[in-house]
């Protein structure tokens, strides 16, 4: 595991895009796991802009989506769908054919979980899967105590993550209670994973992730058991490791555990 620290969002933003641009322009036809919430949208920003200046193409490779909430069609502007169209997808030069993401409207929820992850293996696996974390460490939609077995799954939203993300509706109750998720064995089979935290509301999670035991409690505690992470924070979200590493200034700290 390599621990990044940066200055700011904006730092963080920009070496997240570094790191998937490189990996793309090393492999043209990456299979590339991307995560949605607020902290990719500085990324994402990032990609398009390289995307517009010449320094990635994009065309040849492939998508999967962490998640979906259940009973949203993908036209909704909270859908995870909309989002990333709205926010990468149609500003780059990603295949449509080559997009995934779980089906919220799905008729037959427990087939299709079971074909997302098949879906997944007959493309060879994910090459690079991109991570945010919850409040409460949970990675996807895998809250604490999730089953480290799990493969693509219906979850119950915890209460803090439905408080959390009900800032990107009108009301709490507008929120769903439910959504499609990539279990934590699906994630931890892809081949390398890319970890953003911004924000001090997230240094709890991120110390135990860290520094702490591999807990059932710390969904994304599970990542220390993983070959190859690169967990890419800002100093906020970094704020409880600081007393160990030092001041930042403007520098970049950066340990390998």
């Amino acid at each position: 595991m390599e621990v990044i620290i940066l200055k700011d969002y904006d730092s963080i933003s920009k070496k997240g895009a570094e790191i998937v641009i490189e990996a793309v322009n090393a492999k043209s036809d990456l299979v590339l796991g991307l995560a949605t919430g607020s902290t990719p949208l500085g990324m994402y920003k990032e990609i398009i802009d390289s995307f517009n200046a010449g320094e990635v193409d994009l065309s040849n490779v492939t998508t999967f989506n962490l998640d979906e909430y259940c009973g949203l069609f993908p036209e909704h502007p909270q859908s995870y769908n909309y989002y990333m169209h709205t926010n990468l997808f149609k500003h780059v030069n990603i295949d449509p054919d080559k997009i995934n993401l779980p089906n919220g409207m799905a008729k037959d929820f427990n087939e299709e979980c079971r074909s997302y992850d098949e879906k997944i293996r007959r493309v060879g696996g994910i090459d690079l899967q991109v991570l945010g974390i919850g409040v409460n460490g949970h990675i996807g939609f895998n809250e604490p105590g999730t089953d480290y077995g799990s493969e693509t799954q219906i979850v119950k939203l915890a209460k803090e993550t439905i408080e959390a993300n009900s800032r990107f509706f009108e009301n709490v109750g507008d929120v769903p209670t439910t959504a499609i998720s990539m279990g934590l064995k699906s994630i931890m089979r892809s081949k390398r994973i890319l970890l953003l935290a911004s924000g001090n509301n997230k240094a709890s999670a991120i110390f135990n992730t860290i520094k702490g035991p591999v807990d059932p409690q710390v969904p994304a505690s599970i990542l220390q058991l993983h070959p190859d992470v690169i967990i890419v924070l800002d100093r906020e979200a970094a704020d409880l490791l600081m007393e160990e590493h030092g001041d930042l200034d403007d520098k970049e700290i950066r340990f390998s555990l």
